[in-house]
């Protein structure tokens, strides 16, 4: 009979400390647990492109006739303003280039997602009146913004990437890159450097 309990006893203790939690998983659960808010926290950009907003000067480098073994590049100057819409969750940047090839004039709305905490980019050029579809999305970590998009180039699908450094600095860095091998390499085709231009406020000072 005693040894009836205690076969009894010793089953139930046993299924309620398999039932209980190992601590080291529970803190390896708990630490991802934190991991993944963290993420969430960081990953909330909504503002990534503020420092863009004023007035700037543009260099940019075009190389003619991407993806056909051209090293070819031209070069241009001009100017451009960017626009904060939404308390910073869209932009719209204007610029105007010129350069021995002829006069470029373009805009780019930038539209932000708060629940994928990515950016769509749209570009505009005065020439046609379109706007690109599909737009680039993507994000930036570590102060890198990449965004990707798919297009068609004389008559093949092809990977379009941009590129965005140095944004917290006075010489932003924008360079756009195609792919026709799937992503496995790039050529860069537009280069932009840019130089704040201080408004009569920051002058005065």
């Amino acid at each position: 009979m005693k040894l009836r309990y205690i076969l009894a006893y010793l089953t139930v203790s046993s299924i309620f400390v398999l039932s209980q939690p190992l601590p080291a998983t529970a803190q390896q659960n708990s630490e991802a647990s934190k991991a993944n808010v963290q993420e969430t926290a960081q990953r909330d950009g909504q503002h990534d492109f503020d420092p863009l907003i004023g007035s700037w000067k543009f260099h940019l480098k075009r190389r003619l006739n991407p993806l056909t073994g051209s090293t070819t590049w031209v070069e241009f100057e001009g100017t451009g303003v960017c626009y904060k819409v939404w308390d910073g969750r869209a932009e719209l940047d204007t610029v105007e280039l010129d350069g021995p090839t002829g006069h470029i004039e373009g805009l780019t709305l930038r539209l932000y997602n708060p629940q994928s905490h990515q950016w769509s980019l749209y570009w505009a050029n005065s020439k046609d009146g379109a706007i690109t579809d599909p737009p680039q999305i993507g994000e930036f970590k570590n102060g890198h913004g990449e965004f990707l998009a798919q297009m068609m180039k004389n008559g093949r699908a092809i990977l379009v990437k941009y590129d965005w450094t140095n944004l917290n600095t006075n010489s932003p860095h924008f360079e756009q890159s195609f792919s026709d091998d799937g992503g496995k390499t790039w050529e860069a085709n537009w280069i932009t450097d840019q130089t704040r231009v201080r408004d009569e406020a920051d002058k005065a000072h």
